[in-house]
């Protein structure tokens, strides 16, 4: 090592500086760029079947602070609401160059740093509602072409600058309610979006909506202004040619007082066909003073929560709009009988104060109305009015107190399609009630008091598909669904049905049925004519089986004619037995959910008639006593195809019996295999008993490094066993213990500290210099880039490097003549080395700082360590700067033989400009002369430099 290397060096510093630096951001790219493991410390992935074509990342509610690192890169939707993220750095979302759905709501950002969603090229959804941000301003959304929907709610944001939104020219949806915007120009910004087709900027601080200070024409196509206290609402220009939709519902002042409709020319809402003016702050004669401007265009009308002379005022008026087809007045207190007729009404009947009666004429006049909703209010009984809405398709009644349904109460209503009666006190339904409902396709009658249906679906229901009797009192239903043959989908949960007689042998086209919390023991036979059935759900139920086996009796398969069935829930029995035939006949099932079924064990056979089962959860059973070691391999082997298994506590200790595979546990290159699940995508085991111990082992190694399975919250599994580890992760289990030979292990330990000490040998005796040398080069590189980075100027003239010994030349000879008879500035290290600072960064800042290095060549100079060091500093700046700013000054006749053993300065002194002073003899003059033009030098190369010319080699 030394010197001597230097000069082949020399050529490589520019190129090699630039590969260095080019290397060392694609390591950092490399390091700082998105993992896509299965396994993530904070978050899961939803158990889609398509997880790396549609994947989600769920991390709501884990308390983070800030976005997780470990979020895959292919990643389609993340979910990071309800934690405490204060601040949207720039990294955070690097390289999410895939993501189309962001959900950010219910944390506590306040910034967002400019370009923190550059990367985000794809994205299509974001939420970041019920947050702190106070001002959207700078470039904000940078980065965000591709952006249709945005979502600022419950935030507390006063203002917004055009630079902030001007990159989303693809937004289809603003939605900014519930902020402290207090004028519309505020919001200009997001008026002029050129693609902006719905805005909600309700539940604001706005006191008026002026469209003068829109300035120009929008692409709004849904305006929601509500819930704010306007006083006037003005659109005195076409700024809205396109609006479709307005919501007004609960504006205007909120003390005494009324908003003002100010539009001079009906034309400007010329295509305004939805309008909401629930509970507004304004009087009767200007709302229908809206409705009248809006007379040919208006479809849908909203007047929910009403006052009660308001309502009959604009009823009335709405009774007059052609092309009225939907009604809303949810919430109205309406009852019946008051109101004369939808053309009379010239007063207000205070008889009673709490309510609004219906007469027969009241809708006559609304020829053409398709869908009515009375929601929420106060009827007890259908109204006759209804029987003037002869094309009326769609019903809602629900919410209200109606007790029993009559024969004629909608006898005229032959269209309709849709009746929701959900949420009454229904107890008795006439047969004849729906005998003229043929073309009656969805009855919604959940939540009432039925306790027998007497036949009601017995006549007219040919056409219906759906029928929800969810929460009743049914407890026979015999027979009751056999003229329904169009019935697809039949909910008959939370009821209390002791007897199912022939209830579904006629519904040859029923797909789902939900017979969950009904108190059924039993379901026999009952379910043997569902042919097209492919979603079943027979929850929490109280069929139990006891342990037949040594009986040798025979348990009928429930399911045995189901075999389109595709989908099976059984949550929730009081079971101890799973006969091994019990799910005979479900060939083409793919779902099963069998959470806290009360077995504690599994045949080996149960899933053998299940052979394309996808999907099994089987948690909140008690299976810590079954011995899978035995039989699980064939137990899952019987499901090959399945993709998901939920085994989450469940009393397992360990999991290792997921490997067993004929007791070759790992593959070719010591991969854990499971080829007893080989198509399993997604295993939820939480909540087990997990023993920190090498029984754990292949899973723990599994669960970190397999790349096809998700283990969903894996690094949150935590060890009940042994007593010192409990609490502890399962995932930080160290299991190289477990695995590795002891014996083989000593012996590479062993082998590999043999080589490390001959290496070592080898490299001290015969390339020690080399190391060295590299060590110092590298050192002076970086000095060298800080200093022309910061364009340090020279201190001095030269730097003396000299041997201690040779100290009375350089004060007797060379410091008079450079300094005093020369003026040259000299830097030496016994006077001008900064004390404290370490005598390496001493040499360094010597060398750099100076525009020349002359050093003084002798015997004990080539073997002073320190004149080493400097003379490998000089040499390094030489070749790097390929300048000539180094002069050797040769003391003593030094021959070629002892030049290399020492530094290879044979090379060197080809290189540089060198000075003899044993031949100088008498004559210094010359001496003096050549050092001066040597120092006089300009930054020339080294190999032109002219003063080299004749200098004879000593």
């Amino acid at each position: 090592g030394g010197p001597g290397i230097m000069p082949e060096l020399g050529s490589w510093s520019a190129q090699s500086q630039i590969r260095f630096s080019l290397c060392f951001l694609l390591c950092c790219r490399f390091f700082v760029n998105r993992v896509n493991s299965y396994v993530l410390t904070n978050c899961t992935i939803e158990n889609t079947r398509n997880i790396t074509i549609n994947m989600k990342v769920l991390c709501s509610q884990r308390n983070l602070e800030s976005i997780p690192n470990d979020i895959p890169s292919k990643v389609r939707f993340l979910d990071i609401s309800y934690n405490y993220i204060s601040k949207i750095k720039i990294f955070d979302l690097k390289f999410l160059t895939t993501l189309k759905v962001l959900n950010m709501c219910s944390n506590i950002i306040s910034h967002i740093d400019d370009g923190a969603f550059s990367d985000l090229v794809a994205l299509q959804v974001l939420n970041l509602d019920e947050n702190k941000l106070t001002c959207l301003s700078g470039h904000m959304f940078q980065g965000l072409g591709n952006l249709l929907v945005l979502t600022l709610s419950e935030n507390y944001i006063t203002t917004i600058t055009r630079s902030s939104v001007q990159s989303l020219y693809s937004l289809k949806e603003a939605v900014l309610k519930i902020n402290r915007l207090r004028d519309i120009e505020h919001v200009t910004p997001i008026f002029h979006l050129p693609n902006l087709q719905t805005l909600d900027i309700s539940g604001n601080l706005f006191d008026s909506f002026q469209s003068s200070k829109i300035s120009k024409s929008t692409s709004v196509r849904r305006l929601d202004v509500s819930y704010n206290t306007l006083k006037i609402f003005s659109i005195t220009d076409n700024v809205f040619p396109d609006l479709q939709t307005l919501h007004l519902s609960y504006c205007g002042p909120h003390e005494n007082g009324s908003m003002d409709w100010d539009i001079p020319d009906s034309h400007f809402l010329r295509n305004v066909s939805d309008l909401h003016l629930s509970h507004i702050h304004m009087s009767a004669e200007m709302m229908s003073m809206v409705l009248r401007s809006l007379n040919s265009s208006l479809v849908n009308l909203t007047l929910n929560d009403q006052v009660e002379y308001k309502l009959k005022t604009l009823v009335d008026e709405a009774c007059h709009i052609p092309t009225l087809r939907t009604v809303h007045l949810k919430e109205n207190n309406i009852s019946k009988d008051m109101l004369q007729s939808c053309t009379q009404v010239t007063e207000m009947d205070l008889s009673d104060s709490d309510t609004i009666e219906l007469s027969e004429l009241f809708f006559r006049s609304m020829k053409y109305l398709r869908i009515l909703s009375l929601r929420s209010n106060r009827l007890r009984s259908i109204p006759n009015v209804l029987k003037n809405l002869a094309t009326l398709e769609v019903l809602n009644l629900s919410g209200n107190m109606i007790s029993r349904l009559d024969c004629l109460d909608l006898d005229n209503l032959t269209r309709l399609t849709e009746l929701y009666l959900q949420i009454n006190y229904i107890s008795i339904i006439e047969e004849c009630f729906f005998q003229d409902m043929g073309a009656l396709n969805i009855l919604y009658l959940y939540n009432n008091k039925i306790f027998t249906l007497n036949g009601a679906f017995k006549k007219g229901l040919v056409n219906l598909e759906s029928l929800n009797l969810k929460h009743n009192y049914l407890r026979s239903i015999e027979g009751e669904f056999e003229n329904l043959p169009s019935l697809k989908h039949l909910d008959l949960s939370f009821n209390d049905i002791y007897l199912m007689k022939g209830a579904f042998e006629d519904l040859a086209t029923l797909t789902t049925l939900d017979l969950s919390s009904c108190g059924i023991l039993d379901l026999g036979k009952s379910l043997t004519a569902l042919n097209a059935l492919k979603t079943l759900n027979v929850s929490h139920n109280s069929m139990g089986f006891e342990d037949f086996r040594e009986n040798n009796i025979q348990i009928n398969p429930p399911f045995s004619n189901l075999s389109s069935l595709e989908h099976l829930v059984m949550d929730y029995q009081s079971t101890f037995y799973l006969p091994s035939d019990y799910l005979q006949g479900l060939k083409s099932l793919l779902t099963l959910s069998a959470q806290n079924f009360h077995f504690n064990s599994l045949d080996p056979e149960t899933f053998a008639h299940t052979p394309n089962l996808i999907s099994l959860d089987i948690s909140k059973n008690d299976l810590s006593k079954n011995d899978f070691t035995e039989h699980s391999l064939k137990l899952f082997k019987l499901i090959p195809n399945l993709e998901k298994l939920y085994m989450s506590e469940c009393g397992l200790p360990s999991l290792d019996f997921i490997f067993l595979v004929e007791r070759n546990i790992f593959k070719k290159d010591n991969e854990v295999s499971l080829s007893s699940l080989p198509a399993l995508t997604f295993l939820d085991v939480q909540g087990n008993p997990f023993s920190c111990d090498c029984s754990n082992a292949f899973f723990i190694q599994w669960a970190k490094s397999n790349s096809q399975t998700q283990v969903v919250e894996a690094y949150q599994y935590l060890c009940k066993y042994p007593k010192d580890l409990k609490g502890s992760k399962l995932l930080d289990l160290d299991t190289r213990p477990c695995f590795v030979d002891s014996g083989f292990f000593y012996y590479i330990s062993t082998a590999s500290l043999v080589i490390l000490t001959l290496l070592g040998a080898f490299i001290y005796h015969l390339l020690r210099w080399q190391v060295v040398y590299a060590y110092y080069l590298f050192q002076a590189y970086l000095y060298d880039a800080k200093r022309k980075k910061h364009c340090v100027p020279y201190q001095f003239d030269a730097f003396i490097s000299y041997n201690a010994h040779d100290e009375p030349w350089v004060k007797g000879e060379l410091l008079p003549e450079l300094e005093e008879g020369q003026g040259w500035k000299l830097c030496l290290h016994h006077r001008d080395f900064q004390p404290g600072k370490s005598i390496i960064d001493n040499i360094t800042d010597a060398i750099y700082g100076s525009r020349k290095t002359i050093s003084v060549i002798s015997h004990r100079y080539l073997e002073s360590e320190w004149c080493s060091r400097e003379i490998q500093m000089a040499s390094f700046r030489l070749f790097d700067e390929q300048k000539d700013v180094l002069i050797l000054v040769f003391l003593e006749e030094i021959p070629d033989q002892q030049l290399s053993p020492y530094h290879r300065m044979r090379r060197l002194v080809k290189k540089s400009t060198y000075l003899s002073w044993p031949k100088a003899g008498d004559h210094t003059g010359v001496f003096w002369h050549k050092l001066r033009m040597a120092l006089e030098t300009k930054d020339c190369p080294a190999e032109e430099n002219p003063i080299l010319t004749g200098v004879e080699m000593p």
